[in-house]
């Protein structure tokens, strides 16, 4: 669940950085299961996206809130409570905010990005249960994004652009350190979603980097499968965890700007 929690989000990315898609008003629900050699496919927790208007330090955004919580069933067993809230200049189409407050079992962190784009710079502040408040001065590019909002980017990018093999590389801010996620298009495929249909939809394969080159810290790679729409959306993703695998797939959506015209039935 933690890892999963952690990278749902960034994996669903991709790229240009063109006017992305926020829609005040649209929701995306999830849910999480868990499989293994001895244990059967089980649902084990949700996350949900959600995208509203408001304000911060006086400007109009965009507020990207996320959360990532363990079912109830199992929360004696593993209490799991993510949450993520991203601001984005609705003008700039850039976050200049980003905030996260993470609360598994007995383990809390917390933390804080404040965008200056004009330096290219980002002012992270971070601290955990055990440890005293740190903070950093990051150095950004123009493809340094936090989670939430390489989580948009991928949407306004045109599908007919993708070639099948191609890798591309993106950077993903996280606390004091800028980590590099290499994906790669695989091509396009129906896909099936437990209580959801089938739809048609592109196939990315993502590995998450070290901070210092492109060598992936294990070599594992996430799959993920996104809409073929207008809208983009992340309908599944699978990743191997140490014993056994991690799913996260649609299980709800609503207020979007676009038909879902990649659902076949």
């Amino acid at each position: 669940m933690k890892r999963l929690a952690v990278f749902l989000i960034p994996l669903l990315a991709a790229l240009p950085a063109a006017a992305q898609l926020y829609q005040p008003g649209e929701v995306l629900e999830y849910r999480v299961s868990y499989k293994a050699k001895l244990f059967p496919n089980t649902e084990v927790g949700s996350v949900e996206v959600a995208t509203s208007c408001g304000t911060h330090d006086g400007r109009p955004v965009y507020r990207v809130d996320a959360r990532g919580r363990t079912l109830p069933t199992y929360r004696w067993f593993f209490d799991l409570d993510d949450r993520y809230t991203v601001c984005v200049d609705t003008a700039a189409m850039r976050p200049i905010h980003f905030s996260s407050d993470i609360k598994e079992g007995d383990y809390t962190f917390w933390s804080r990005y404040d965008y200056d784009w004009d330096r290219y710079e980002a002012a992270t502040t971070w601290q955990s249960r055990r440890n005293p408040e740190q903070s950093k001065r990051i150095a950004l590019t123009d493809a340094s994004l936090d989670a939430i909002s390489l989580f948009f980017r991928m949407r306004s990018a045109d599908p007919d652009s993708f070639r099948a093999g191609e890798s591309e590389v993106l950077e993903m801010v996280l606390q004091d350190t800028v980590r590099r996620i290499r994906y790669r298009f695989e091509g396009r495929e129906q896909k099936k979603i437990r209580n959801m249909g089938k739809y048609r939809t592109l196939r990315f394969a993502c590995q998450l980097g070290t901070t210092e080159n492109f060598s992936f810290t294990d070599g594992t790679e996430f799959t993920i499968w996104i809409s073929d729409d207008e809208n983009k959306i992340p309908l599944y993703l699978e990743s191997p965890v140490r014993v056994g695998s991690v799913q996260a797939y649609i299980s709800g959506y609503r207020g979007l700007r676009y038909p879902v015209s990649s659902l076949i039935r």
